[in-house]
């Protein structure tokens, strides 16, 4: 499944057809979405029953853990219901939120079936950057705060019609958990960057007005499900994590939101205990905890951008490298040892000729995306055919 493809909603509802026991109530479905790094805005992996052709990158990941999530909810409250029904109420949903009300995007779904509205859409509300420059500095593109999608959405099932009250007050709640949990230690730039990515994640109160204050405590212990109180103790144990063994304000700060939240100390320190290790587990699969130079984080985003280019354009390059006999020699011979500059010129302007028959790699065709080109000549040996490489190593 491609969730950058068309067409990805009904290929997961054909998918999951004959998976629908995979979660047995909604507390499964939070714990499994927790393990893969969703609830903490972090995505690493995807339920297994979805088949992957091609690596996907983090906002892939996220679409398609925010549809599974609101899926299996809809589920769990609607019971034997088919896909097509719940895509129906899953945009009346958004609707409701007023997700749909900018004008631009109304034009582009005038007139098209319900599910590829609803991918547009899923795909408006994945967080990414609006600037390529900053989003190639940014290492984690996706929307931090996207679980509240879910809880609104069981919220909306279950008969609560002033739904965008709600998810700003769902948001209130967390941004404000987060910035008084951090406010409770000595803050470290792991930290602000966790701070910068739920501010960024914000959608339904204003990110540029101050929220912040103490009357956060008080919303705390009004009528809130379990659910949501479990995800915003989890927020807060996530605020703290990196610590490993947290000192005695930050333990009667997480100890009494918890106790405002309605659970006991035992529950509470399973939920300091989850998010210690899932970081332990994955830190070194989770991009702004690596920290590194500027140079090697362009690189590496712009490596995961190309990518993500050439798998998906993989039959069509396979296609036109076909017709280039010279250019498959070259790129062969570029995989054990250095092309001269004369052989580097042929190449480049022999890959910028195919880029220009392939609308989506038009970005090695702008100005400055000969820069590029060394990391696509990297890959696609390792992406392509193994005939094409005669003299790679498995």
């Amino acid at each position: 499944m491609n969730p950058s493809a068309a067409g990805w909603i009904d290929k997961f509802g054909y998918l999951v057809r004959d998976h629908h026991q995979y979660f047995t109530s909604f507390e499964t479905l939070y714990a499994q979405l927790k393990s893969a790094g969703f609830v903490y805005g972090i995505n690493l992996n995807v339920p297994d029953f979805i088949p992957i052709e091609h690596s996907l990158s983090e906002d892939e990941k996220a679409k398609i853990n925010l549809l599974a999530g609101l899926y299996f909810t809809h589920r769990f409250t609607y019971g034997e219901s088919d896909f097509e029904t719940f895509v129906k109420h899953l945009l009346k949903f958004y609707q409701a939120l007023g997700i749909l009300k900018i004008s631009f995007i109304n034009r582009i779904l005038t007139g098209k079936k319900t599910s590829a509205k609803l991918e547009m859409l899923i795909n408006s509300r994945i967080y990414l950057e609006d600037n390529f420059i900053s989003k190639t500095f940014n290492s984690s593109i996706t929307n931090s705060l996207l679980f509240i999608d879910v809880l609104n959405f069981k919220r909306y099932l279950e008969g609560e019609r002033k739904i965008k009250e709600v998810a700003q007050r769902l948001e209130y709640i967390t941004i404000n958990i987060t910035y008084h949990t951090l406010n409770s230690k000595e803050k470290n730039k792991t930290d602000e960057k966790l701070a910068q990515l739920f501010a960024s994640s914000l959608t339904f109160i204003d990110s540029e007005k101050k929220h912040f204050d103490g009357s956060y405590r008080n919303q705390l212990m009004q009528l809130h499900s379990v659910n949501e109180n479990r995800y915003f103790l989890d927020v807060a144990c996530l605020t703290v994590w990196e610590d490993h063994s947290l000192d005695y304000t930050e333990s009667e700060f997480i100890f009494g939101i918890g106790k405002d939240l309605g659970f006991d100390k035992k529950q509470i320190a399973k939920s300091l205990s989850d998010v210690t290790l899932f970081f332990k587990v994955n830190a070194t699969r989770i991009p702004y905890l690596k920290n590194p130079n500027l140079a090697v984080l362009f690189y590496d985003s712009m490596a995961r951008i190309v990518n993500k280019l050439i798998l998906r354009n993989s039959k069509r390059l396979q296609k036109e490298l076909s017709e280039s006999k010279e250019l498959v020699t070259l790129l062969s011979r570029s995989t054990v040892r250095d092309l001269t500059p004369e052989e580097k010129k042929k190449v480049q302007d022999q890959l910028l000729d195919i880029f220009k028959s392939i609308p989506s790699l038009a970005i090695f065709i702008l100005p400055g995306g000969a820069v590029l080109l060394p990391i696509f000549i990297k890959l696609i040996p390792k992406l392509l055919p193994s005939s094409f490489d005669e003299n790679r190593v498995e």
